[in-house]
């Protein structure tokens, strides 16, 4: 069966006969018709083109990156099945694991590290199938996959679904057949004859990628990076604030239903609704998430600096939460070259005047967490349930 977006071959794997899928080259053909888009596109392009703005507009927008990557990773992660709270890769990063599972807090910090090198290398080296095999050794550079060949192409055929290639929900195509594939999709990466307007290919090249599946394991994460790398790329986002990933895991169902549904019908069209309409959700809930933490920042600044001569060594640690919302006194003297007894007494009066709380209820080892400020950050980051 053949439609717009490829055709279902069969073909022999494991001593089974299966139906695997081969995408077709793009963009599509016949084109896309946009009569039933134009309205979600220009919302897409103009909530994505203020939330861009971001990055010249509002002061702390170091800040806002630093924790946008961190969501963005941790969502994406989600979605493949981590059950790592923002709150525990915090605590990760800051050498204080409060007893997560180890291997679910490291994929998400391996994301991190990921998309920081992706977004580093393209100011040297184009958007290209060697820059995603990079990206791809460090998202499983550890944790779980990371003895599935890093940063190699696959040798072998693999599946989504089921225990075996007969039984899978999805069969990709096989490894002889997936480097055309792939070559043409870094061909679509760069290619400007078609006029498609940026989000629609960023949309298009996401399906083709999570269909190709060229990779053992990471692809649903590497092919939401695609994403973020595509737009910063072409410079649509100076900074990667999108974190599209809390609009995918939302409806996750839907997200994989349509992604199957280009496949079996071509319907590219009920796929790049859904995606744009991401996009403006997401753009604008980030958007409004950047304000309401500046503002916070603010309110919570006025309202230590009425310590008067002891809001000093307050005000810092203030600003030291900012970037690190989950802390303990240790780290907290440490970054800011500071006696623990005065960082103690710091947070013990941000602590009296509700801007941070402790965390773990111990008398040693105690964590203090500015929670107000994380849950903002945190909302929709609550792990899916097993």
């Amino acid at each position: 069966m053949t439609t717009r977006a490829g055709e279902w071959a069969i073909t022999t794997t494991g001593g089974e006969t299966v139906r695997a899928f081969l995408p077709a080259p793009l963009p599509p053909v016949p084109s896309i018709d946009f009569s039933g888009l134009q309205i979600r596109l220009e919302e897409a392009t103009g909530a994505l083109g203020r939330l861009d703005g971001v990055a010249t507009v509002l002061p702390g927008t170091p800040l806002l990156l630093y924790m946008y990557v961190r969501k963005e990773a941790l969502l994406s992660s989600q979605i493949e099945g981590t059950q790592s709270s923002l709150n525990d890769l915090l605590a990760h990063e800051d050498d204080d694991l409060p007893g997560v599972p180890i291997d679910d807090v490291t994929e998400v910090s391996n994301y991190v590290a990921a998309m920081e090198y992706g977004l580093k290398r393209l100011e040297t080296l184009p958007l290209s199938l060697r820059l995603i095999r990079e990206i791809h050794e460090r998202l499983m550079s550890s944790g779980r996959g990371s003895l599935l060949e890093p940063g190699q192409f696959r040798t072998s055929q693999n599946w989504i679904g089921g225990t075996r290639p007969g039984n899978a929900a999805y069969v990709p195509p096989p490894p002889d057949k997936m480097t055309d594939a792939l070559n043409d999709l870094e061909l679509f990466l760069h290619e400007r004859d078609s006029g498609l307007p940026l989000l629609v290919r960023a949309g298009i090249a996401h399906v083709q990628f999570e269909s190709i599946h060229p990779f053992l394991d990471g692809n649903g994460r590497l092919g939401r990076l695609l994403i973020t790398l595509l737009l910063c790329s072409e410079g649509a986002l100076s900074q990667p604030l999108l974190y599209l990933s809390l609009f995918l895991k939302t409806h996750r169902a839907r997200y994989y239903e349509l992604l199957q549904l280009v496949r079996e019908t071509g319907d590219w069209e009920t796929w790049l609704d859904f995606f744009l309409t991401g996009v403006r959700d997401t753009s604008t809930q980030a958007l409004g998430a950047a304000r309401e933490i500046l503002d916070l920042f603010d309110a919570d600044r006025r309202e230590i600096a009425r310590l008067g001569r002891k809001a000093a060594s307050a005000l810092r640690v203030h600003e030291l939460l900012q970037s690190r919302p989950s802390l303990s006194v240790g780290s907290a003297a440490t970054a800011l070259q500071l006696s623990e007894p005065t960082i103690r007494t710091a947070l013990e009066r941000l602590e009296q005047l509700d801007i941070v709380a402790e965390s773990t209820g111990r008398r040693r080892g105690r964590r203090y967490v500015y929670r107000r400020y994380l849950d903002i950050l945190a909302r929709g980051t609550e792990p899916l349930p097993r």
